[in-house]
Protein backbone atom coordinates (compact mmCIF):
# COMPACT_ATOMS: atom_id res chain seq x y z
CA UNK A 1 0.00 0.00 0.00
CA UNK A 2 1.34 3.38 -0.73
CA UNK A 3 0.61 5.95 1.72
CA UNK A 4 3.11 8.92 -0.14
CA UNK A 5 0.68 11.20 -1.26
CA UNK A 6 3.66 13.33 -2.84
CA UNK A 7 3.60 10.04 -5.15
CA UNK A 8 -0.11 9.42 -6.12
CA UNK A 9 -1.07 11.08 -9.41
CA UNK A 10 -4.97 11.38 -9.95
CA UNK A 11 -6.31 11.36 -13.20
CA UNK A 12 -7.81 14.51 -14.63
CA UNK A 13 -11.22 13.03 -14.22
CA UNK A 14 -10.60 12.54 -11.00
CA UNK A 15 -9.70 15.84 -9.82
CA UNK A 16 -12.13 17.18 -11.85
CA UNK A 17 -14.52 15.75 -9.67
CA UNK A 18 -13.06 16.77 -6.24
CA UNK A 19 -12.89 20.03 -7.17
CA UNK A 20 -16.34 20.23 -8.09
CA UNK A 21 -17.49 18.65 -4.40
CA UNK A 22 -14.86 20.98 -2.66
CA UNK A 23 -16.40 24.36 -4.87
CA UNK A 24 -20.17 23.01 -3.63
CA UNK A 25 -18.46 23.13 0.19
CA UNK A 26 -17.13 26.42 -0.54
CA UNK A 27 -20.92 27.68 -1.93
CA UNK A 28 -22.36 26.11 1.40
CA UNK A 29 -19.96 27.92 3.47
CA UNK A 30 -20.44 30.91 1.59
CA UNK A 31 -24.30 31.15 1.97
CA UNK A 32 -24.17 32.94 4.91
CA UNK A 33 -22.19 35.66 3.89
CA UNK A 34 -24.14 36.06 0.82
CA UNK A 35 -27.04 36.09 2.67
CA UNK A 36 -26.32 38.21 5.18
CA UNK A 37 -25.03 40.76 2.44
CA UNK A 38 -28.81 40.67 0.95
CA UNK A 39 -30.57 41.00 4.11
CA UNK A 40 -28.19 44.23 5.18
CA UNK A 41 -28.96 45.50 1.57
CA UNK A 42 -33.00 45.03 1.59
CA UNK A 43 -32.97 47.06 5.19
CA UNK A 44 -32.83 50.26 4.20
CA UNK A 45 -31.38 52.89 1.62
CA UNK A 46 -28.73 53.59 3.41
CA UNK A 47 -27.69 50.40 4.08
CA UNK A 48 -27.56 49.25 0.50
CA UNK A 49 -25.28 52.16 0.03
CA UNK A 50 -23.54 50.82 2.90
CA UNK A 51 -23.25 47.49 1.32
CA UNK A 52 -21.87 48.96 -2.02
CA UNK A 53 -18.93 50.82 -0.06
CA UNK A 54 -17.88 47.37 1.83
CA UNK A 55 -18.02 45.76 -1.48
CA UNK A 56 -15.37 48.06 -2.94
CA UNK A 57 -12.51 47.34 -0.33
CA UNK A 58 -10.20 44.86 -1.94
CA UNK A 59 -10.65 42.07 0.53
CA UNK A 60 -14.90 42.07 -0.20
CA UNK A 61 -13.62 41.74 -4.22
CA UNK A 62 -11.41 38.62 -3.20
CA UNK A 63 -14.02 37.30 -1.26
CA UNK A 64 -16.90 37.75 -3.82
CA UNK A 65 -14.27 36.95 -6.51
CA UNK A 66 -13.93 33.46 -4.64
CA UNK A 67 -17.64 32.55 -4.17
CA UNK A 68 -18.21 33.52 -8.25
CA UNK A 69 -15.41 31.51 -8.94
CA UNK A 70 -16.60 28.52 -6.97
CA UNK A 71 -20.17 29.03 -8.61
CA UNK A 72 -18.49 29.06 -12.04
CA UNK A 73 -16.78 25.66 -11.97
CA UNK A 74 -19.40 23.90 -9.73
CA UNK A 75 -21.98 24.89 -12.85
CA UNK A 76 -19.11 23.97 -15.35
CA UNK A 77 -18.33 20.51 -13.52
CA UNK A 78 -22.32 20.26 -13.20
CA UNK A 79 -22.81 20.42 -17.02
CA UNK A 80 -20.41 17.90 -17.19
CA UNK A 81 -21.67 15.46 -14.86
CA UNK A 82 -25.31 15.94 -16.52
CA UNK A 83 -23.86 15.40 -19.51
CA UNK A 84 -22.03 12.13 -18.99
CA UNK A 85 -25.96 11.48 -17.44
CA UNK A 86 -27.15 11.49 -21.19
CA UNK A 87 -24.08 9.41 -22.01
CA UNK A 88 -21.72 11.54 -23.68
CA UNK A 89 -18.32 11.44 -22.86
CA UNK A 90 -18.43 8.27 -20.31
CA UNK A 91 -15.69 6.98 -22.24
CA UNK A 92 -11.93 6.91 -20.60
CA UNK A 93 -10.73 9.37 -23.63
CA UNK A 94 -14.33 11.57 -23.47
CA UNK A 95 -13.70 11.64 -19.26
CA UNK A 96 -10.46 13.24 -19.88
CA UNK A 97 -11.92 15.69 -22.54
CA UNK A 98 -14.69 16.95 -20.69
CA UNK A 99 -12.23 17.63 -17.15
CA UNK A 100 -10.15 19.66 -19.60
CA UNK A 101 -12.66 21.36 -20.70
CA UNK A 102 -13.86 22.44 -17.58
CA UNK A 103 -10.86 23.54 -16.13
CA UNK A 104 -10.40 25.66 -19.10
CA UNK A 105 -14.02 27.08 -19.15
CA UNK A 106 -13.73 27.59 -15.57
CA UNK A 107 -10.38 29.49 -15.72
CA UNK A 108 -11.03 31.49 -18.75
CA UNK A 109 -14.43 32.58 -17.14
CA UNK A 110 -12.90 32.86 -13.83
CA UNK A 111 -9.94 35.30 -15.09
CA UNK A 112 -13.14 37.11 -16.74
CA UNK A 113 -15.24 37.36 -13.80
CA UNK A 114 -12.10 39.04 -12.29
CA UNK A 115 -11.35 41.06 -14.61
CA UNK A 116 -15.26 42.66 -14.09
CA UNK A 117 -15.14 42.67 -10.23
CA UNK A 118 -11.68 44.77 -10.18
Amino acid sequence: MNLDLTTIRFPAPAIASILHRISGVVLFLALPILLWLLHRSLASGSDFAAVGELLQMPLMKLIVWGILAAVIYHLAAGVRHMLMDMGVGESLQGGRRGAYMVFAVSALLIVLTGIWIW
